[in-house]
């Protein structure tokens, strides 16, 4: 495949902010990816590309995030960070869940840019809260505090070891790909989506206590996102495989390019 062919899919970045209280911290904004973010959407021959934010008290120039969204083909959302919860009109119910308010206003001007442009977004944990948050829907700031008698679904000991089942309800785009039933995934989070965005239909859920493990927008834009990581897939550990997500993601920006 040559360069002039392959898919330029876009992947937002996490920040790492300065903090002066310690005395290792960096002195400057540094922005990064997961490697295996970088590596999943490259596993189907696409080119990852790392969007930097636009913003910040060191950003010169006029690139604006509208030409990133035209001159991609797409756009991952990351996982990372807390939302911040005044995001959706909430106080943070402990110090420790305030989130990223910098890193949510980028990600919501880049799910808005490439949707306006016509691409898809696919979202993966925080992806999928920021992509509900974006278009109106709210988080539970911790399941186990809100949710009473939820499962299990961030174990910071086992990290990406730490699974549960998830139920693909039927007669969903996710149906289509990934049989229609319960699939074992691995669970690294502990926020999830509490009310979900107008607009949106739920693919998939946990079945045990109901929380949300995939949505999809039901109207024009290709906008699609899991609470699992398909970039952490592992074949001999059962879970579900992933693959057929990434490329109906990016047959949808093949479609996207040549629209």
């Amino acid at each position: 495949m040559s360069h002039t062919t392959r898919l330029k899919i876009g992947i937002s970045a996490c920040f790492f902010h300065p903090d002066g209280e310690r005395k290792a911290a960096p002195s400057k904004t540094l922005l990064w990816i997961e490697q295996s973010t970088a590596h999943w959407v490259m596993s189907e021959g696409a080119l990852p590309v790392m969007v930097p934010s636009l913003a910040g008290d060191t950003f010169r120039g006029d690139v604006s995030v509208a030409e990133y969204a035209h001159w991609l083909d797409g756009i991952v959302m990351h996982g990372g960070a807390d939302v911040w919860p005044g995001s959706y009109g909430e106080q943070p119910l402990r110090p420790e869940w305030h989130g990223d308010r910098v890193r949510d206003a980028y990600e919501v001007a880049l799910v808005q840019a490439f949707v306006a442009a016509g691409k898809p977004v696919f979202g993966i944990c925080r992806g999928l809260q920021l992509i509900n948050v974006a278009h109106g829907g709210t988080l539970y700031q911790d399941i186990s505090t809100q949710k009473p008698g939820a499962l299990v679904h961030r174990d910071a000991a086992a990290y990406d070891l730490n699974f549960h089942e998830v139920e693909v309800l039927p007669d969903t785009r996710l149906s289509e790909l990934v049989p229609p039933g319960r699939h074992k995934i691995n669970s690294v989070h502990h926020q999830g989506i509490k009310d979900l965005a107008p607009g949106f239909r739920v693919e998939a859920v946990s079945p045990e206590d109901g929380v949300i493990e995939a949505i999809r927008h039901t109207g024009g834009p290709w906008v699609a996102a899991v609470q699992w990581h398909p970039e952490f897939h592992r074949p001999e550990l059962g879970v579900v495989d992933d693959t057929p997500l990434l490329r109906d993601f990016l047959e949808a920006a093949r479609a996207a390019r040549k629209a």
